[in-house]
C-alpha cells in the first residue's frame, strides 16, 4: 500500500527547511531511523552535498539520521537499503533526467508501490504526478521523457498562486497555463498551495493544512476542494 506525503513546499515564509512540517514528519517516520535523501533537483543549482546537508540539519530536531542517495556506489543500491525516501524540491527536469540517468524510474515506483514511506516536496511531488508538463520550472535539461512515476492519477502543479486582482501584470496565471495544457492533455492537475500537503496511504487520499486546493479538469469549470481525487 501506498504511502506517501505530499507538500508543496519544504520552506514556508519565516521558517527553516522544513519546520512547519516537522511535528507531522516525526509520525509519519515514527518506525524509521534513517531516510535516504534524492538531492537531484538541485534548488539555485546547489551540490548534492550541501543539499543534503541541509536536510540533514533539519531532521536531527526531530531525531532522524538522512544519507543522501549519491553517496552509495549506485543509485540503485541506494534505493535498496533506503528505509524511507525524501525527494527534495528544486527542479523538475534535472531531478527527472537524473532519475532517469540513474535508472530509477521503475524500481522507485515499485518501491512506493510495496509501501516505501516517501516524502516529497515540490519538485518531489511533481515527480509522483503522470508528468512533469504542468510544473512551473524552466526546462534547463531535456530528460528522456516528461513521463514520470504515476503514483496519483493527476499532475501537480506545486506552489500555486491564485490570479491577483490588482496585479498590473498582464502575463499568463497558473490558472491560464493549466488551460493551455488541457488544450493538448486530458490529465487532471491539481493546484496545491504553500502550506498544504496531501497524505497518500493506499487509495485513501487527506488533504491536511490550511485551505482547500484548485482542481483542474479538462472541458470542466476549475473548483475548490478539500477532496482529493484517488482515480
Amino acid at each position: 500500500m501506498t504511502n506517501m506525503l505530499l507538500a508543496s513546499t519544504s520552506t514556508m515564509f519565516g521558517s527553516a527547511f522544513l519546520e512547519y512540517l516537522l511535528p507531522e514528519l516525526e509520525i509519519f517516520f515514527e518506525n524509521v531511523d534513517t531516510i535516504t535523501f534524492v538531492p537531484y533537483a538541485r534548488p539555485s543549482g546547489a551540490s548534492h552535498d550541501s543539499y543534503t546537508q541541509t536536510a540533514q540539519e533539519a531532521f536531527k530536531k526531530i531525531g532522524k539520521k538522512v544519507v543522501g542517495i549519491h553517496t552509495y556506489d549506485s543509485a540503485i543500491e541506494g534505493l535498496e537499503k533506503a528505509e524511507a525516501i525524501f525527494v527534495g524540491g528544486g527542479n523538475s527536469f534535472v531531478l527527472l533526467n537524473a532519475i532517469y540517468e540513474n535508472g530509477l524510474l521503475e524500481p522507485l515506483r515499485e518501491r512506493i508501490k510495496a509501501g516505501i514511506p516517501y516524502l516529497g516536496s515540490s519538485a518531489g511531488i511533481n515527480l509522483v504526478g503522470k508528468s512533469i508538463a504542468t510544473t512551473n520550472d524552466m526546462p534547463i535539461v531535456y530528460p528522456p521523457s516528461f513521463l514520470a512515476l504515476h503514483m496519483v492519477p493527476f499532475n501537480f502543479n506545486a506552489h500555486y498562486l491564485d490570479p491577483d486582482p490588482k496585479s498590473t501584470h498582464k502575463g499568463e496565471t497558473r490558472e491560464t497555463r493549466i488551460q493551455e495544457f488541457h488544450t493538448y492533455n486530458e490529465t487532471p492537475v491539481l493546484g496545491l498551495r504553500e502550506g498544504n500537503w496531501i497524505r497518500v496511504q493506499g487509495n485513501d487520499y487527506t488533504l491536511c493544512g490550511p485551505g482547500t486546493v484548485r482542481l483542474f479538469r479538462k472541458g470542466k469549470a476549475a473548483e475548490e476542494t478539500d477532496l482529493i481525487p484517488s482515480e
